[in-house]
C-alpha cells in the first residue's frame, strides 16, 4: 500500500470517528483521545492531520456540506423553472437525509449548535449557493416570498429533519404521499401568494 494510500485512511478513520462520537455521544464528549482511540491511531497521529479538535470538526462539517451540495444538486439546471428546480433540489435533500443519516444527524447537529467556527459556516454557505440563487430568482420573480434566506431554509430545510427524526422514533417510514404532502406543505409557506 502506498504511503499517501495509507495517510489518507488514516484521515478517513478519524473523520468517520469523529462523526461516530458526535453523533453518539455529543460535541463534547469527544475528546481528541477518544476519536483516535475509535479510528486505531496514536493520539499524537491525529495533530498530524488537523491542528486541534475545532479543525477536525470544521473540516469533517465542510466535507458532509461538499457531500450534500453534490447529492442536492445532480441533475438540476438553471433552466428549470423556479418550482421544478427547487422540487428537484428538495426531494435530492431528503433522499440524502434518509439514505446518509449519520452524515444527515452531524449536520442537523452543526446547524443547531455553536460547534463550527464561523469561517466553516460561511465556507459551508458556499456550498449550498444554488439553492440561495434559485430562491433568490423567485424572489426577483415574484414566485418566492421575499423573506430573508434564513426564513426559507429554516421552512424548506428544518422539516425534513424533525420528520426524519420522528420516523426513526416512532418507527414508521414516510412513503411517496408523506412526502409530495410535505413537499407541498414546504412549497405553500414559501411562495408567494
Amino acid at each position: 500500500m502506498a504511503k499517501r494510500e495509507k495517510c489518507e485512511k488514516k484521515r478517513e478513520a478519524l473523520l468517520n470517528a469523529t462523526l461516530q462520537l458526535i453523533n453518539n455521544q455529543g460535541f463534547h464528549d469527544a475528546p481528541m483521545s477518544k476519536i483516535a482511540k475509535l479510528a486505531g491511531v496514536s493520539v499524537g497521529t491525529t495533530y498530524i492531520y488537523f491542528e486541534n479538535k475545532q479543525d477536525l470538526v470544521n473540516k469533517l462539517y465542510l466535507e458532509m456540506k461538499a457531500n450534500l451540495s453534490s447529492y442536492a444538486f445532480d441533475g438540476y439546471s438553471e433552466k428549470m423553472s423556479v418550482k421544478e428546480g427547487f422540487a428537484l433540489i428538495w426531494k435530492n435533500i431528503v433522499q440524502y437525509k434518509m439514505t446518509f443519516r449519520e452524515q444527515a444527524n452531524f449536520l442537523a447537529q452543526c446547524d443547531n449548535s455553536p460547534m463550527i467556527d464561523k469561517e466553516s459556516r460561511m465556507e459551508g454557505l458556499k456550498h449550498i449557493e444554488p439553492l440561495l440563487k434559485l430562491w433568490e430568482k423567485g424572489q426577483n420573480q415574484g414566485i418566492i416570498k421575499k423573506v430573508s434566506l434564513y426564513i426559507l431554509y429554516a421552512y424548506s430545510l428544518q422539516p425534513i429533519s424533525f420528520l426524519i427524526k420522528i420516523s426513526e422514533r416512532e418507527n414508521f417510514e414516510m412513503d411517496e404521499k408523506m412526502l409530495e404532502d410535505m413537499f407541498e406543505t414546504v412549497w405553500d409557506a414559501i411562495k408567494e401568494k
